[in-house]
């Protein structure tokens, strides 16, 4: 979907929200504004700033970034906005500001922990999108950091606030499709080759410094920034972490799970030879001891659909199966594969879209997220429960990378009796910049 479509979607119900059955009772009391500044605002963030500054009385009062284009981007998003955002280029100055009560993170990958820590080390709220670290060990930094700080830390997994997927989840563990054991989930897409990259003087338009923040130094290559740095390990977390995050946490959440016992990959970089390092073809699964299991299937290059869908998953059971097919929407069928009920998306879906693929749907997210700094509910996915399923990316990255099937520690994820796919728990960090709780 372009742009100015989706946002003049999103416009409508952001404007009303009582659309989407949002309460609306005492949110416009000046003692319930929420005062909001967006990091990174090339893409995703633009759109985060633009929906939130739409909802009722909620003003972005900063906006922060690197390179002068997505700055120019952000300014653009909210150029109807009552008030116009003042940029900051260093997060580490933003987060000093005493005017402001939320920091939203849309930023590269390698920078998710580190910025969200910031932020809430310095007094604020915190929404990270996905996947909220750039490896497992900083997203037990961030669960540390939202307990330390006693402030909120909710991630960009959107769906866990759709109502459909919420309502369709106490049907499942009402036992609809009796006892639930198995989740697949997909993701498809047709990504062209980065080509092979040229080291070039970094444009005047970036501070790569700042761009590369806790990552250890290294040189600038000219199909890096914007979108590429997703296929690099050093800065990012490839299409698992970039996508597979939204349906395997459905496929978690809907089977009740926690941390997994056994974790396996197979996969590479097929479709081109370039410089893209994480896999373009995975095929993970994970065993939650004896009686549960999931999978997922991502192609970043081949888009032919799963069940009819782009993105999906499918939870099966010992008495019928629920399929949803990337939105709000789901189906679910008895042991005979009969239709016995189909919820329809609220919003348009479009599994490739980088702005949002769920479409208006995001609003639900956005807003529990407000409800909850102004007191009037609970995080729908804090940092604490949203980590889990991050890790089972990071997991499925750590199998591809090693080669080996991992066991894990099921109260905590821990790789067992494996010293080399441990050392990738963590990273190496730029000296000064090592994020710390």
């Amino acid at each position: 979907m372009h742009r100015r479509k989706f946002i003049k979607l999103s416009s409508a119900s952001a404007a009303g929200l009582t659309i989407l059955n949002f309460p609306v009772f005492g949110k416009m009391a000046p003692s319930n504004k929420v005062v909001l500044s967006v990091m990174g605002v090339n893409s995703r963030g633009a759109y985060l700033a633009e929906c939130f500054s739409k909802m009722p009385n909620v003003e972005i009062a900063y906006i922060c970034d690197v390179e002068d284009k997505a700055i120019q981007n952000g300014l653009n998003a909210l150029k109807n906005a009552p008030r116009k955002p003042t940029v900051v280029k260093d997060i580490r100055k933003l987060v000093q500001q005493k005017d402001f009560d939320a920091l939203v993170v849309a930023a590269p990958d390698h920078w998710h922990a580190p910025a969200a820590i910031l932020g809430v080390s310095n007094g604020k709220h915190v929404y990270v999108e996905k996947p909220c670290g750039h490896n497992p060990y900083e997203g037990e930094l961030l669960t540390k950091a939202e307990t330390k700080f006693g402030k909120l830390i909710q991630m960009g997994n959107q769906r866990r606030s759709m109502p459909t997927l919420i309502q369709a989840v106490q049907e499942v563990r009402g036992g609809i499709i009796g006892k639930p054991y198995l989740g697949k989930s997909w993701y498809t897409n047709n990504r062209k080759s980065i080509g092979i990259g040229k080291k070039v003087p970094v444009p005047a338009t970036l501070d790569f410094e700042l761009w590369q923040g806790p990552a250890p130094r290294r040189d600038y290559q000219d199909n890096l920034v914007h979108y590429n740095w997703h296929w690099f390990w050093h800065w990012g977390t490839s299409e698992t972490c970039n996508n597979a995050t939204h349906e395997l946490d459905c496929c978690r959440w809907f089977l009740d799970a926690e941390y997994p016992t056994k974790v396996t990959s197979a996969g590479g970089r097929y479709a081109f030879k370039d410089d893209w390092q994480t896999p373009d073809t995975q095929i993970a699964s994970f065993e939650f001891g004896n009686d549960k299991a999931i999978t997922w299937e991502g192609r970043s290059c081949n888009n032919f659909p799963v069940e009819g869908s782009g993105r999906g998953f499918v939870i099966y059971g010992d008495k019928g199966s629920l399929i949803n097919k990337g939105g709000s929407d789901y189906a679910i069928y008895d042991a005979s594969n009969k239709l016995i009920k189909q919820v329809k998306s609220t919003s348009v879906v479009e599994a490739g879209n980088t702005l949002s693929a769920s479409g208006n749907d995001d609003l639900f997210h956005l807003d529990n997220f407000l409800q909850s700094i102004r007191g009037e509910a609970k995080l729908n996915s804090p940092v604490s429960e949203a980590h889990k399923s991050v890790l089972l990316c990071h997991l499925a990255n750590i199998s591809q990378r090693t080669g080996r099937t991992l066991n894990c520690d099921a109260s905590n994820g821990h790789i067992l009796n494996d010293k080399d796919a441990m050392a990738l728990w963590r990273r190496t960090y730029e000296k000064g910049w090592e994020p710390v709780v």
